[in-house]
């Protein structure tokens, strides 16, 4: 799923993902670029897939967790399970075009 045509439920589980910073860049993790996925079934159960921009980041657990818990608040998600991945890797060419300045993002 492209996340900026996300409707519904996955679009209010994209806007609650954009309050969780990756403490080593500093930016949302929605416009970063970590978030692959997301997808919601008829009863409210949410999948999200996301990455870290590194293997073994330091912070992969911190992250993940606090993806389960912004997923699990949002009103109308019945169940949530969130899946790290490395594949594809993380690139910073992956970060939303105009979030930082394009100097930063090599």
């Amino acid at each position: 799923m492209d996340i900026g045509s996300a409707s519904g439920l996955a679009a209010d589980i994209v806007a609650a993902l954009t309050t969780i910073t990756d403490p080593e860049i500093g930016g949302n993790i929605v416009d970063l670029g970590l978030i692959y996925d997301v997808s919601v079934d008829a009863d409210g159960a949410a999948s999200i897939v996301m990455t870290t921009t590194s293997r073994g980041c330091p912070a992969a657990g911190f992250l993940q967790h606090a993806v389960q818990a912004a997923v699990e608040a949002v009103k109308g998600v019945t169940a949530a399970v969130v899946d790290l991945t490395y594949e594809p890797r993380w690139t910073p060419d992956m970060i939303r075009s105009g979030v930082f300045p394009v100097a930063a993002r090599h």
